[in-house]
């Protein structure tokens, strides 16, 4: 039952890109280029996202436990620090400038697999080099 959410779940995902658009990076790079091609439709998307997603997050958190877990998982630290500001400008600068993200880019590579072929094998080496970074971080901090 666990494995049958996540492929709806997934297939719902992958369906609200490919509906949205976000699957085609000339959508995302339009929407990012506030001085050219602007095209700000993608803000409804958007919008649209956050205003699904937190009722089902109050939903969600106010159960007791997830279905298919003991109890659920959530971030313990709320604090900005040098490893997530990088973090994000990384993602952001890779996201714009390649006009994917790595839920986009999967689902791309179901419509435009040429385009999208290029961009997951970097996706998963920066994956990869991040992990390795962390544990040489990890390795390397006294205490």
């Amino acid at each position: 039952m666990k494995q049958m959410s996540a492929l709806c779940a997934g297939i719902v995902f992958g369906v609200g890109l490919a509906l949205s658009h976000m699957v085609d990076p000339d959508k995302v790079l339009n929407f990012l280029d506030i001085f050219g091609y602007f095209d700000p439709s993608l803000a409804l998307v958007m919008g649209g996202a956050i205003l699904v997603t937190y009722p089902g997050y109050r939903w969600v958190l106010g159960r007791k436990k997830p279905v298919f877990k003991q109890g659920f998982h959530l971030p313990t630290v709320t604090r900005l620090d040098a490893s997530l500001v990088t973090g994000a400008a990384l993602f952001g600068v890779g996201w714009g400038l390649a006009g994917y993200c790595p839920g986009p880019a999967l689902a791309g590579r179901a419509v435009n697999p040429h385009e999208a072929i290029i961009f997951i094998p970097a996706m998963l080496a920066g994956g990869l080099l991040a992990r390795w970074l962390q544990r040489m971080r990890t390795m390397h901090t006294p205490g």
